[in-house]
């Protein structure tokens, strides 16, 4: 059942791909491979770490290449191909995906004495996608493809790492009027450490978004996920979103409201019932803008709440402390987080130097169980633009954590200090 199910999505390709094969006797679609596009991305990374507990620092110098052709469109259908390949340059010195005190890492076992870098060699398909779109707003996706769902915060491509998640699926996007909706049915989930953690899959993903005014977006989603290779991650999460925004004179003002719940499904684990709840509220004036959120993410001491398919990085902390090794992002206690944001984007220009693009954060953490402080973390981020085509990124996380947690509190994450440097170019 496994096979079969990983092949799915592949064999749908190729039989659309046959497809269009007998119809150029018809109709020659040589002329939209031709009209299409290529594809190349490459982005060189420097990833620093300092964790307590662990003798060595971790050095990290990796290259990421993507490159691929998007055809143009024949008849409605277009297709597309692309590889990924990911390098480090110099010594080793980080350990891949620790999946557990006495499991040494996947590139390792002298690796060990090193902090995780998720950035290991790899050379696969990233994409291999045919898309049927008969009108704007509606689609037919199969291959392996993105899925980007909202703020990505439950489903996406965890485009921090070098290698990005992707999915072998079928999708389908449908739109009238005010609504649009999304499902799709995944038979394999392509992590981000390349072939070395993939996951076979029986899983649905189902969002809808209403969205009658620009104050007012009402989403519903269901993501029944069925992980035969990390039966630990299965689960089924059910939730609503609302978000908007209003302008009022020089200021713009938005919000977010989410909630969802999250169970044991098919009887992949024990019976659970863990629930999330985010808010956000947000102002700009001018290039000048602020945040502040919350997160709670519930747990019962044997697991938290968490999005096996989302990206933690970008929501609580970019030191990924709370990121349990394996792919469970969520702390066993759940998780409470507030946070700060400010950030500033001044219209400024320096030779080829442009755009710049500030971002301060501040995270307060707390064990959502107990109550207890877990710790703290600053982040700070600068991105601009070098040219047409380049951008480069400083970036830095620090997260402390509390000294001793009252008894029955599960054990914080260990501090650590994260300096990252990134060049990237973009066709």
């Amino acid at each position: 059942m496994g096979s079969r199910r990983k092949s799915l999505a592949a064999g749908a390709v190729l039989l659309g791909l046959c497809a269009a094969g007998v119809a150029e006797a018809q109709d020659n679609p040589l002329e939209a491979l031709a009209a299409g596009k290529p594809i190349l991305e490459i982005r060189g990374r420097y990833e620093f770490v300092d964790q307590d507990r662990l003798p060595e620092d971790a050095d990290a110098y990796t290259v990421r290449v993507r490159a691929g052709w998007q055809t143009g469109s024949w008849r409605n259908l277009s297709g597309l191909a692309e590889l990924d390949a990911v390098q480090h340059v110099g010594p080793e010195r980080f350990a891949v995906n620790v999946p557990g005190a006495n499991t040494p890492p996947l590139n390792g076992a002298d690796k060990a004495r090193f902090p995780v870098v998720n950035d290991p060699d790899v050379l696969e398909l990233n994409r291999l996608q045919l898309a049927w779109t008969p009108s704007k707003g509606d689609a037919l996706t199969l291959g392996r493809q993105r899925i980007l769902i909202g703020d990505q915060r439950f489903v996406g491509a965890v485009p921090w790492r070098q290698d990005e998640q992707t999915f072998d699926a079928a999708r389908v996007d449908l739109s009238t009027g005010q609504v649009r909706v999304l499902y799709a049915y995944v038979s394999r989930v392509n992590r981000l450490i390349g072939d070395l953690r993939d996951w076979d899959s029986d899983s649905h993903l189902l969002n809808a978004v209403w969205a009658p005014t620009p104050a007012l977006n009402l989403e519903g989603f269901v993501y029944a996920l069925d992980f035969e290779t990390s039966p630990i991650n299965s689960s089924l999460t059910e939730g609503v979103k609302a978000t908007g925004g209003r302008k009022a004179g020089p200021w713009r003002f938005g919000y977010a409201a989410t909630y969802a719940r999250q169970s044991d499904w098919r009887g992949r684990t024990a019976d659970f019932s863990l629930d999330y709840v985010g808010l956000e509220f947000s102002a700009a004036h001018g290039p000048f803008g602020g945040a502040i959120a919350w997160d709670s993410l519930e747990g019962n001491g044997a697991r938290g709440f968490s999005a096996p398919l989302g990206s933690a990085h970008a929501f609580n902390g970019w030191s990924d402390a709370f990121v349990q090794p394996g792919g469970a992002k969520g702390f066993v206690d759940g998780l409470e987080d507030l946070n700060l944001t400010f950030t500033a984007k001044p219209a400024l220009k320096y030779g080829p130097l442009s755009s710049p693009d500030f971002l301060l954060r501040h995270h307060w953490f707390k064990d959502e169980r107990t109550g207890a402080d877990l710790g703290q973390e600053w982040g700070a981020q600068l991105q601009f633009k070098l040219g047409r085509k380049w951008a480069a990124l400083l970036k830095y996380a620090d997260f402390r954590r509390e000294g001793a947690v009252p008894a029955g509190t599960a054990t914080p994450p260990a501090s650590r200090t994260k300096v990252w440097m990134s060049l990237e170019y973009k066709l």
